[in-house]
Order: C-alpha cells, then structure tokens, then sequence
C-alpha cells in the first residue's frame, strides 16, 4: 500500500466522534460517550482509531497555502479580489475574526487534538503487543496539531487525554502558549522513545519525525541549546540525507525519499466537493497554486503541468532573492511566460498576476482516468519536514545559542545544504556572528520557498513587520480567534489584542 488508506475508516472516527464537515463550532461532538463502550476492544479497534487522527493531517492544505501567503513571498492572486475573501484578507494584512479560513484552520486543528485525544483517553483499556507505538503515533499527531494551533493563535484551550465535548467550553479557558508548549514537548518526548526508526507503512510517523518537530517546537521557543542536541542527534543518525538532485523532491517519483523526515500523504481518490474541500484525499492547495487555463499540445515538452486557479504567486522580490547559480531557482518557480516560450503552451491570467508560479506544489499532468475534480484532488505530498530544514534549524539553533555558541557547526551543517543547490563548494559561506544569522535566515527562504515556513519563520525572529507589507506589530503576529468560538464560550475567552 502507496500511502495510509484513510477513506474507508475514518468514516468510523467521524461517526464514533466528531463531525468535521463545514459546521462553525470547533467541537461539535456528541454529548455522550455514545459507542465508546463497544470501540477500543481490540488492536484494530486502535489502529482504526489511529488512521482517523491522520486524516486531518490532509485539511493542513490550507496552514500550508495560507502561511505562504501571508508572508512575502506570494501575493494571495485568484480569479479577482473576491476570489475567497478569506486568503485575501490574510495577504493584504486585513483579516478580522469573522474570516471564514481562520475559522477553518482553528476547527479542523482541533478536530485532529479531539481524534487523537480521543485514542488516549482510551489508553488503558485494552492491551495488545505494539500499543506504545500506537500511542506514541497519537502523541506526535496531537503534538503537530496543536504547534500549528499555537503558531497561528497563541495561547488556546488545552485539553489532554479526553475529548473536547460540547459544553466543557464554558469551563476550559485558553492556556498560556508555554504550557501548550510544554505539553508538546511532552508528546513529542514520548513519541522520540516508542516511535520505530522506519514507517510501517509509509505515511506513519517515525522516532526521527518526532526528532524533528520537538527541535523545531525548541526553536520556535527560543530554546537553542535544546533544539541543537535533538537536532544533532536527529543528524548523527544517517537515517536521513540531501537527495542529490533537489528537482526530484517534489516529483510523484520523489515522495517518501530519504530527504523526507514527515510527509501528509495525498491520493486522488474521490471524496471532495467545494463545500467539503478538507473531505479531500487530495492536496487541495495543490490545485489552488496552479496555472490558470494551462493548456499544452499532447506529448509537447509543455505537457506536464496542468490547469488551476492561480492563488500563491511569487512576487518578484522572492525570484530574486536567488543568488546567481543557484540551482533551486528553477525548480521552486516557474517563469510562465519563459516556460510558454520555450514550449508553446498558452495559458490564462487571474488576479495579481505577477508572471511566476510555485513549480514545487502545482499541478502535474494526470492520466485520464484520474477521480474526482482534479483541482480538488492532486496526489501531491506535502513535504512538511525535510532534512534540508533539519539542517538549517540545527545551524540556526548553534549560531543564536547564547550559552554554548557554535558558528562552525552552524557552518558545516548551513554548508551542506548550500552544496547541492550550487553543486560545489564555491558557494560555501565562513561568516560568523550576526552575519551568519542573517544568511541562514536568507538560506531558509530560498530553500523552503512555496512551502508554507516563511511567514512563521519572520513572526519567531521578529522580522515581520518589516518585510510585510500591513503587517501591525503586536498585533499580526497571531490570528484572532474565530468570532464563533469566543460566542460559545458566553463570551468568556478574551479575543487576540487588536482584533
């Protein structure tokens, strides 16, 4: 089996307990303990369970496209400036709490804690060989979502080992980010201690995913010396490594490679409609950031890319921020009007049209027999941890330590990166201090560039006022809480400061 058959079982999860289609509330769950008595009674029981939790690792499509966009790297584009207001509003810095895709990334967040934390307040009830690594699975899942629940909110309402049921929103109150924090690095401690180094199955998450997110959670904290040795224990492993040619990451022939520490698993299964775009098995975001009315001539040079709605445009400023030489240029934009020259194909503008698209995540051709609407149903992966992006958070993490500083750690591990997108060691960089700080922040755009880290990555070091455009500091570097949400609670959550 490809990828992690999630279709068929976790229609059992949403019916044992929750509903996450498009409803405003972010629990809307049973009341009662309904089917809890005749589930978990077996290993499947578990496993079914599990597979339920990462399904909603495929609605972060849309963490994904939207944390592109609000950073500078793209401008939100479409079909006109209504085209999803929501996306709109995040790009031009204008959002309130009424935007309908905050609301969905909150929701759908929370829907992936409340199915994991659904198998963990199970835990005990049944006891079969390899429950650990089960467990440890429910862990990571429940860690990941909710770091992106802090890092688009802050502090948000904390719930361990039960389910967020309706009505306990008028006694759990929003928690301080650093006890979210500190309840992620718990997870992720126990999953790095019961994962298997190698995925049963591809999909799964491993001790060095577990690694890589408990780093990267260090980072995010400012915790340097800490993010360094998980980091450089992830490292000296070897379990992982840089594939030789950096194009071939985001091709169908590219996936689950060695580079890839975490990858969400996409098919193009059928199961979505615009009115239910996270009940897609495929990478929604994918369809979002493809060239607008594409068309190429059957068996042309052209002919591996296909139609989409033209969201996500680079600007120019992210083009050129590529050196001269630099390999990843190529394969992380895509020129359309280079690209129609040398190979004929035609193609539509939308709104803001800047003239470049993001090569990694659009559109590739599909045989004919694909399923579904296939904007809505790209079997993409997304990549959400490389190896590339353990190196740099591990060269960043030993140049900013203020304890144990290591600039020439940071170097070789900065380095080795910048070798293979250059193919040679003329590029290497020897700066120290601040210096190196500024170009491992530089190296991080133009590596990760179109995957959704550049937004986060200018909120954590504290550079995003100046680099976007309407960005209010204080204020933008969280998203306000859904208007939905804080009205359930009776109005008893206070909102995000200026909103």
């Amino acid at each position: 089996m490809k990828k992690i058959n999630i279709k068929i079982v976790s229609a059992i999860i949403i019916l044992i307990t929750l509903n996450v289609s498009c409803s405003d509330d972010f629990v809307d769950v049973k009341s009662n303990s309904e089917n809890s008595e005749e589930f978990f009674n077996s290993e499947a029981d578990y496993q079914n369970a599990l597979v339920g939790a990462y399904d909603l690792l495929q609605a972060t499509y849309l963490n994904v496209l939207m944390g592109e966009i609000a950073s500078d790297n793209t401008l939100a584009g479409g079909e006109s400036a209504t085209d999803v207001v929501g996306i709109q509003e995040v790009d031009d810095m204008i959002h309130t709490p009424m935007n309908t895709q905050l609301r969905d990334i909150w929701g759908w967040m929370f829907s992936g804690v409340n199915r994991a934390n659904y198998i963990l307040e199970f835990k005990d009830k049944t006891n079969f060989t390899g429950k650990e690594a089960v467990l440890a699975q429910a862990r990571f899942l429940r860690a990941y979502y909710y770091f992106e629940l802090v890092k688009w909110f802050g502090d948000v309402p904390l719930i361990v080992d039960q389910r967020f049921l309706f009505g306990d929103q008028f006694a759990v109150d929003r928690t301080p980010k650093a006890e979210v924090y500190a309840q992620i690095e718990l997870d992720l401690m126990y999953a790095v201690d019961n994962l298997p180094v190698t995925p049963t199955q591809e999909g799964r998450v491993t001790k060095g995913a577990a690694q890589a997110l408990l780093g990267k959670a260090y980072l995010y904290q400012d915790k340097f010396d800490a993010a360094a040795a998980v980091l450089d224990q992830l490292i000296a492993d070897a379990n992982y490594d840089l594939v030789s040619d950096y194009n071939s990451i985001f091709e169908d022939a590219g996936e689950n490679n060695i580079e890839s520490v975490f990858e969400v698993q996409y098919s193009e299964a059928e199961g979505a409609g615009f009115g239910c775009l996270q009940c897609s098995e495929g990478n929604v975001a994918v369809g979002f950031s493809g060239v607008r009315n594409y068309t190429a001539t059957p068996n042309s040079s052209g002919d591996i890319f296909s139609s989409g709605f033209s969201f996500n445009v680079p600007v120019q400023e992210v083009v050129d921020a590529f050196e001269a030489g630099d390999l990843r240029k190529e394969v992380a934009i895509l020129d359309i009007e280079a690209w129609a020259t040398q190979t004929g194909i035609t193609y539509g503008t939308g709104f803001e049209h800047t003239g470049y698209f993001n090569r990694k995540y659009i559109p590739r051709k599909r045989s004919a027999s694909a399923q579904g609407d296939r904007n809505l149903t790209n079997p993409n992966n997304y990549r959400s941890i490389r190896f590339a992006d353990v190196l740099l958070m591990a060269a960043e993490a030993h140049n900013r330590s203020t304890t144990a500083s290591n600039d020439a750690k940071a170097q070789t591990y900065l380095n080795r990166v910048r070798e293979r997108a250059f193919g040679d060691q003329l590029h290497n960089i020897s700066a120290t201090g601040g210096t190196l700080t500024e170009l491992i922040y530089q190296e991080r755009r133009v590596e990760l560039v179109g995957e959704g880290h550049r937004f986060f990555d200018l909120v954590r070091t504290g550079k995003a006022a100046q680099e976007i455009d309407g960005f209010v500091a204080n204020k933008h570097e969280v998203f306000p809480i859904p208007t939905i949400e804080i009205e359930l609670t009776g109005n008893r959550w206070l909102q995000n400061p200026g909103y």
